[in-house]
C-alpha cells in the first residue's frame, strides 16, 4: 500500500471501522466519486464486487440532492460578494458544456434530439475520468432543462459503466495492488481540478448575467 493510499484508509478508519459505510459516503464525494471509491473499498478490506456495488450505490444517489438544489444553492452562493464572480464563472463553464451537447441534437426531431441528448450524457458520465462523472453529468443535465426522470437513466447506466471499467482494471491488476488505481483517479482528479479552476479563473461569466446584473444597478 502506497503512502498516500496508507493515509487516506488510516483517516477513514479513524472515523469507523466500517467499511461499506466509508465507501459508500466516499463515492459521494466530488472529484472521487465511484472512480476512486472502488480502489478505497478495496483497500478498506472489501471485496472488488462488494466495494463496487457500495460505490456505485453512493456516487448514483448523488443525483437527486444534486440536480434539485445545484440551481438554488448557486444563487445562494452568488450573493456573497467575495465569491460571486467564481461561483458565476463556474455556472458559465457547466452551461457551455451542456450547450455543447445540446449542439448536437439542433435541427433533428424531438424523439430523435432526445435520443441524441441520452446517448450523449451516458457517454459522457461513462468517461471514467475525474469531472465527468456523476455531478458534473447531473450538472448539465440541469442546464440542458432535462426533466429528472429523464435524466436518471443515462446518468446511472453512464456511471455503471464507468465503475464497470474500473471494476475489470483492479481485477485485472489484482486487489493488492488498488492502491495503483486509487493513487492514478487522485493525480488526475489534482490536475484536472487545477486545469479546470484556471479556465474558470480565465474566463467570463454568462454575457446575459452580466447584463442582469447591470440592469439591476
Amino acid at each position: 500500500m502506497s503512502g498516500i493510499t496508507e493515509a487516506i484508509v488510516n483517516f477513514l478508519r479513524s472515523i469507523t471501522d466500517n467499511a461499506e459505510l466509508l465507501t459508500f459516503f466516499a463515492a459521494m464525494i466530488p472529484l472521487i466519486e465511484l472512480k476512486g471509491a472502488i480502489p478505497v473499498g478495496v483497500s478498506l478490506g472489501l471485496s472488488i464486487p462488494l466495494s463496487s456495488l457500495f460505490s456505485y450505490l453512493g456516487s448514483t444517489l448523488v443525483v437527486l440532492p444534486v440536480f434539485f438544489l445545484l440551481i438554488p444553492v448557486f444563487n445562494l452562493l452568488k450573493k456573497i460578494p467575495f465569491i460571486k464572480k467564481a461561483v458565476e464563472k463556474t455556472e458559465a463553464m457547466l452551461k457551455r458544456r451542456a450547450a455543447a451537447l445540446a449542439e448536437k441534437s439542433k435541427g433533428s426531431a424531438e424523439d430523435t434530439a432526445r435520443k441524441i441528448l441520452f446517448w450523449g450524457l451516458m457517454i459522457f458520465v461513462a468517461v471514467p475520468l475525474p469531472v465527468t462523472g456523476v455531478w458534473t453529468g447531473t450538472a448539465i443535465a440541469v442546464f440542458l432543462n432535462i426533466k429528472f426522470k429523464d435524466s436518471v437513466l443515462p446518468l446511472a447506466l453512464g456511471n455503471m459503466i464507468s465503475g464497470g471499467i474500473i471494476t475489470l482494471l483492479i481485477s485485472l491488476i489484482g486487489a493488492n495492488n488498488a492502491n495503483i488505481v486509487l493513487n492514478a483517479v487522485l493525480i488526475l482528479a489534482v490536475v484536472m481540478l487545477i486545469v479546470t479552476v484556471i479556465k474558470i479563473a480565465l474566463s467570463k461569466p454568462d454575457a446575459s448575467e452580466d447584463t442582469e446584473g447591470k440592469d439591476c444597478e
